[in-house]
C-alpha cells in the first residue's frame, strides 16, 4: 500500500534520500527483517531540509541483530518530484517482544508537523504513544523521540499500525503527508486483569485527524462502546460453540461406506469461496479471529515422563524374545522402523508380521517419551481404515519397541512417488480411480475419528500405510518428524509442526479440531492426485501464514478433474465452519468414483 501525500508542486524539487542496511535473516536464527536499521529524510524546498532517521527497533534500548548479513544501499522515496511508491509501501514487520520505536530527526529551517497514530485492532494494542507533543516543530539539532507500541495481551493478533507525521514548510498549503505501517504480533497474556475501558490511559485517544488533532468525547465514547460490542460478541461466540461442542456427541454409527449415504451431499462452494480457492487468485475476505475450536497446548506432550508413557502403555507390554526383527523399512536420525515377525503368545508355532517402530541407542529419553505418547493417538479404536498399536515391548535395558499390523506395500507416501517413478513405464500401475478410492477409505477412517471426537492433528500421505489391495489404513505420526524431516518445521517455537499441511487457525492460534483435520485431508487428497508431491513447495514455510490469509491456495495438479479439485476447495475454506464435514466427504467422493467407473 502506498502511503497517502499531497501533490507534489511544481518547481518545488523533492529529494526523500535514506540508506537500508537489509538483514538477510536465517530461519533459524531470525524471524523477521524488522531487526535491521533504516532511513529517511523529507522534503527539500527552496534551501529548506529536514532530515528523519529511523535508527533501530529497539526493545528497552537494545538493538536487535539478526543471525544473518546485511546489504548497504541507498533507498529514494521521492527523487526529482517523482515518488518512489515501492520504497513507501514497506509494511514492516516489528518483533513482538519490541515495545518502542526510536526516531531521529532534525531541520535546518523552520518546519512545522503533526502526529498521529492509527491501529486497526485497538482490542489488540493500545494506542501508539510518542514522548513529544503531537505538533510543534521540527527540532533544528538532532534530537531523538520515541514511540511506545504496546499490546494489551487481550487476544492474539497481528495488529497493523499507522504512524501519520503532516510536514509544513513555509506554507499552509504546503504539505507533504507521509504515512507508515508497521505491522507487530501481539498475544493474549494467560493470566492478566483487563483493564476497563473508562480506566485505559490509552482508551480515550482518538484516532488522528489532521484537521482536528483534538479527540472529542463523542469520538471517545464512540471506541468505547465498540470495544464493548466486540467484548459482548466474542464471549455470545464463545457461548454459542461450547454449545455446539456438545450437541455433536452422536452414538457411535456403523463403519461401512453404505451408512454415509443418509448425510447431506457435498454443497457447492459459495462464488467467494472458488474466487480465492486457485492459486492464482488472493482472497479478499476478511479472515475470521475467533474459531469454535478446541484449544490444545503446545506442549501438551512434553509435559508427559517417560515413566508415565510406559505407564500409559504397560498393560499391552509383551516379552521382547516374542519379536524378531527382519528388514529396515524407514531410517531417521534417532529412529527406525523395521519389518518384524511376532509370535503367538498362545500357539508358539504360529507367527504373524508386524511393523516395529524403534529408536537408536543415541535417542534422547524426551525422544523415546515422544514416540510412545504419540503412538497412543489411535489406541482402542476399532475401525477397517485405521492401524492403531496393538503391542509395546518396554522391558529394562531394551529401546522401547511399538508394534503394528503390517501393511505389505507400505507407507503411502512412499508407495505413491514410487508409482510416481514408474508412472512412464506402466502407465496402468494406479488409475485414478484408484486414487479416489484410496481417499475414501482415508475420509472413512477420520469421519470414524470425527464421530468419536478424537482430533489427530497430523492427517498426511506420510501417516497413512497400504497393501496390495490397496487398503489403505491412518496411523498415529510417532517418529515422522524424524524419518520425514522436510515435511516438519520449526517457526521459532522450538515445535517442528507439519506447517504445509495446517489450517491457518492452527497455524496462527494453534487451534485444532475435525475441521482443521479437513483441511489437512485436503492437502492430503492433493498428494493423492499428484502422486506424493509436496505443497507449497515454492513458499517459505514463515511465509506460510501470510500466504493462506491472503487467500492463496496450491494449485490443481494436473489432469485432476474439475470436480475433484472442487472438493479439495471446500476443504480449505478460511472459516472452519464452511468446511464439509467427513461424512459428506465420504459421499462426494463416493458418488464421484461411481462416475469414474461408469466411463471405465
Amino acid at each position: 500500500m502506498a502511503f497517502l501525500h499531497s501533490p507534489v508542486q511544481q518547481g518545488a524539487p523533492v529529494a526523500i534520500i535514506g540508506r537500508t542496511a537489509v538483514c538477510l535473516a536465517s530461519n533459524t536464527h531470525c524471524h523477521s527483517l524488522v531487526k535491521c536499521m533504516m532511513a529517511f529524510a523529507t522534503p527539500l524546498v527552496e534551501g529548506e531540509s529536514i532530515s528523519n532517521f529511523l535508527t533501530s527497533m529497539e526493545d528497552e534500548g537494545g538493538l536487535q541483530r539478526c543471525g544473518g548479513g546485511g546489504l548497504d544501499a541507498e533507498l529514494y522515496y521521492v527523487r526529482n518530484d517523482v515518488i518512489n511508491h515501492c520504497a513507501l509501501s514497506f509494511n514492516l514487520l516489528i518483533p513482538s517482544e519490541t515495545s518502542s520505536l526510536h526516531f531521529s530527526w532534525h531541520a535546518k529551517s523552520k518546519v512545522e508537523y503533526k502526529l498521529g497514530f492509527q491501529v486497526d485492532n485497538p482490542m489488540a494494542m493500545d494506542m501508539p504513544q510518542a514522548n513529544i507533543s503531537l505538533q510543534g516543530e521540527v527540532p533544528r539539532t538532532l534530537s531523538v523521540f520515541r514511540v511506545e507500541i504496546s499490546c494489551t495481551g487481550r487476544l492474539d493478533s497481528e495488529v497493523t499500525i499507522l504512524m501519520q507525521l503532516n510536514l509544513t514548510i513555509n506554507s499552509s498549503k504546503n504539505i507533504t503527508v507521509l504515512n507508515f505501517k508497521r505491522r507487530k504480533m501481539c498475544y493474549k497474556k494467560l493470566e492478566q486483569e483487563v483493564k476497563s475501558p473508562t480506566s485505559d490511559k490509552n482508551s480515550s485517544k482518538a484516532i488522528f485527524d489532521p484537521v482536528n488533532a483534538a479527540p472529542t468525547t463523542s469520538t471517545r465514547v464512540f471506541y468505547i462502546s465498540v470495544g464493548v460490542c466486540c467484548a459482548v460478541i466474542f464471549l455470545v461466540a464463545i457461548i454459542l460453540a461450547v454449545l455446539h461442542l456438545h450437541s455433536m456427541k452422536r452414538i457411535e454409527l456403523d463403519d461401512s461406506i453404505s451408512d454415509s449415504s443418509s448425510s447431506q451431499g457435498l454443497s457447492q462452494p459459495s462464488t467467494q469461496t472458488t474466487q480465492y480457492l486457485r492459486a492464482d487468485t488472493p482472497n479478499n475476505a476478511t479472515p475470521v479471529t475467533s474459531y469454535p475450536t478446541l484449544r490444545i497446548e503446545k506442549n501438551d506432550l512434553k509435559s508427559v515422563t517417560l515413566l508415565e508413557a510406559k505407564a500409559k502403555v504397560r498393560d499391552v507390554a509383551i516379552s521382547r524374545e516374542r519379536i524378531t526383527l527382519k528388514d529396515v523399512l524407514q531410517e531417521g536420525t534417532f529412529g527406525r522402523i523395521f519389518h518384524g515377525i511376532l509370535i503367538e503368545e498362545k500357539d508358539p508355532s504360529k507367527e504373524k508380521q508386524v511393523f516395529v517402530k524403534t529408536v537408536k541407542d543415541q535417542a534422547s529419553e524426551v525422544q523415546v517419551t515422544m514416540m510412545l505418547t504419540e503412538s497412543c493417538k489411535l489406541r482402542g479404536l476399532h475401525h477397517r481404515n485405521l492401524l492403531p498399536i496393538t503391542h509395546v515391548c518396554i522391558e529394562e535395558g531394551e529401546k522401547p519397541m511399538v508394534l503394528l499390523p503390517y501393511m505389505n506395500w507400505g507407507n503411502l507416501k512412499l508407495f505413491l512417488r514410487q508409482c510416481k517413478l514408474v508412472e512412464a513405464n506402466n502407465p496402468q500401475a494406479i488409475s485414478q480411480q484408484d486414487l479416489v478410492h484410496m481417499a475414501i477409505q482415508i475420509a472413512c477412517g477420520m469421519s470414524y475419528l470425527a464421530r468419536r471426537e478424537v482430533i489427530h492433528k497430523d492427517l498426511a500421505a506420510r501417516n497413512c500405510v497400504i497393501d496390495d489391495a490397496l487398503q489403505v489404513k491412518i496411523t498415529d505420526n510417532a517418529l515422522s518428524r524424524d524419518l520425514f524431516p522436510m515435511d516438519y518445521h520449526c517457526l521459532g517455537d522450538n515445535e517442528n509442526r507439519p506447517v504445509r499441511w495446517m489450517a491457518l487457525e492452527s497455524l496462527v492460534n494453534n487451534e485444532f479440531s475435525n475441521a482443521s483435520d479437513v483441511w489437512a485431508f485436503g492437502v492430503t487428497l492433493w498428494e493423492l492426485m499428484t502422486l506424493g508431491q509436496t505443497p507449497y513447495v515454492d513458499i517459505d514455510p514463515f511465509e506460510m501464514a501470510a500466504y493462506l490469509k491472503d487467500g492463496y491456495r496450491i494449485a490443481q495438479p494436473i489432469n485432476c478433474p474439475d470436480e475433484l479439485f472442487a472438493v479439495m476447495a471446500c476443504c480449505w475454506a478460511l472459516d472452519p465452519e464452511e468446511r464439509p464435514k467427513f461424512q459428506q466427504l465420504v459421499q462426494c467422493l463416493t458418488e464421484f468414483h461411481a462416475a469414474l467407473g461408469a466411463y471405465v
